[in-house]
């Protein structure tokens, strides 16, 4: 369910799932506004991401973009942006399905936040770090074993191998809005709110 965007400084959980509708990630965020490449969400250094059985807190500030999507599915990926991490991660994308708002996703049992970004996880990522090791598609075993627990659609499964490969080119290549000037605007923005804890 495609919902309007909250204002500037709305707290709220950016939550993930399988694509068997299991839980999976649920970020905590601040929303920040949007721009000519869609919404951007922040995590400030010391908020929280759990899934079952597993908990961490950021150790840096981090912005998401959430590409704006005019596809009957949402959007396919999503595009997390760090600043200071530990270890010199710059880029980390999401390959995804059905990225989007919702007005229906409830709230977070922890924080009482409400629930209003959601998306399916699919595996594949698109990772930049800083030297040698570069930009590269990660995580190509567990897409493999997914696709065949999950019974992943071909037309789905060609869609994001494809895309995956694209943003890779565009990452390295810092093409907009995967270049630094883009990501730290939205970062100076975030560090400006003061929500470390």
């Amino acid at each position: 369910m495609s919902a309007s965007r909250p204002e500037p400084g709305t707290l709220m959980i950016y939550q993930w799932r399988k694509w068997d509708g299991s839980p999976h990630w649920a970020n905590e965020e601040v929303y920040l506004g949007s721009d000519e490449w869609g919404d951007w969400i922040g995590q400030p250094a010391g908020w929280r991401s759990s899934r079952p059985g597993r908990e961490f807190i950021a150790n840096s500030v981090d912005v998401t973009l959430i590409p704006r999507s005019d596809a009957g599915h949402g959007a396919d990926h999503a595009v997390t942006v760090h600043r200071r991490h530990a270890k010199a991660m710059r880029i980390y994308i999401d390959l995804a399905w059905e990225v989007q708002w919702t007005d229906a996703g409830g709230t977070d049992p922890t924080t009482g936040w409400p629930i209003l970004a959601t998306g399916i996880d699919m595996d594949l990522d698109v990772v930049r770090v800083a030297g040698q090791r570069g930009t590269w598609v990660d995580d190509r075993d567990e897409w493999a074993e997914h696709s065949i627990r999950y019974g992943y659609p071909a037309d789905v499964m060609a869609h994001l191998e494809a895309l995956a490969l694209d943003l890779e080119t565009r990452v390295r290549a810092q093409v907009p809005p995967f270049d630094d000037a883009t990501a730290d605007a939205w970062l100076d923005r975030l560090e400006a709110l003061g929500l470390d804890r």
